[in-house]
C-alpha cells in the first residue's frame, strides 16, 4: 500500500491537524528518526503551507491544535508542538504547550528542528509568525515605553528598514522618533 493510502486510512481522509478534507497530501515531518507513515502526517494545503513557512501564519487556524495535539500519532504531536512553540508568544498557544505531554523520544524529535535552526540561521518572526528580513517595515501593535529615551513608541507606528538581532531571534532594531531602539518581535507585525 502506498504512503498516501496508509495516511488516508489512518486519518479518515481528513487533515490530521485541522480536520479539513480538501487538498490533502502526505507531509514528511523533518528530522524524523523513522521513515514512512510513522514520520509523516496527512495534512491540508493550508496547514502544510503555514508550518513550512510558505504562507503567513493564521493564528486562528491553529486553534485546531487544541484537539489534534492529543493525537496518538507521534508525527502529529511533533508538528503540534512545533507550531505551538512558534506562536507561543500569543498566550493561548503557550497554555496548550504547557499541557502537552510528549514521550522523551518524541520530544527529542520535536526539539531537533529548533536545535538545527539554531546552528544555521536565526529566524526572526513577527507576532503573527511571519518571517522578518533586514530592511522590512513593521508596525508596532502596542504602546512601548522606551527605556533610557524618555518617550513612548505609540501603537501603529511604522518602523522602516529594520535590522535583525544577530544573537536573538526575538530582537530587531529600528528607528523610532529619531532614536535607534531594540524592539521585541512579539510587539510588531510585518507591513505588506
Amino acid at each position: 500500500m502506498s504512503l498516501d493510502k496508509i495516511l488516508q486510512v489512518r486519518s479518515g481522509s481528513q487533515c490530521e491537524l485541522c480536520g479539513a478534507n480538501e487538498h490533502l497530501a502526505a507531509y514528511q515531518v523533518p528530522f524524523s528518526p523513522d521513515e514512512g507513515a510513522d514520520s509523516s502526517i496527512y495534512a491540508c494545503a493550508a496547514c502544510r503551507d503555514q508550518f513550512s513557512g510558505a504562507a503567513e501564519v493564521d493564528l486562528n487556524h491553529w486553534r485546531c491544535l487544541n484537539d489534534s495535539m492529543w493525537s496518538q500519532v507521534s508525527a502529529v504531536q511533533v508538528v503540534a508542538w512545533r507550531m505551538l512553540s512558534r506562536i507561543s508568544a500569543e498566550g493561548w498557544p503557550q497554555e496548550l504547550l504547557d499541557m502537552l505531554y510528549l514521550e522523551d523520544e518524541t520530544k527529542a524529535w520535536a526539539e531537533a528542528e529548533a536545535s538545527s535552526a539554531g546552528e544555521d540561521v536565526l529566524v526572526h518572526r513577527d507576532s503573527n509568525g511571519a518571517t522578518l528580513a533586514a530592511g522590512d517595515t513593521v508596525v508596532l501593535i502596542k504602546d512601548l515605553t522606551v527605556k533610557g529615551a524618555n518617550f513612548t513608541a505609540k501603537r501603529g507606528t511604522a518602523v522602516r528598514n529594520i535590522s535583525l538581532g544577530q544573537d536573538n531571534a526575538g530582537h530587531i532594531e529600528g528607528r523610532v522618533s529619531g532614536q535607534q531602539i531594540v524592539i521585541l518581535t512579539q510587539f510588531v507585525k510585518k507591513s505588506s
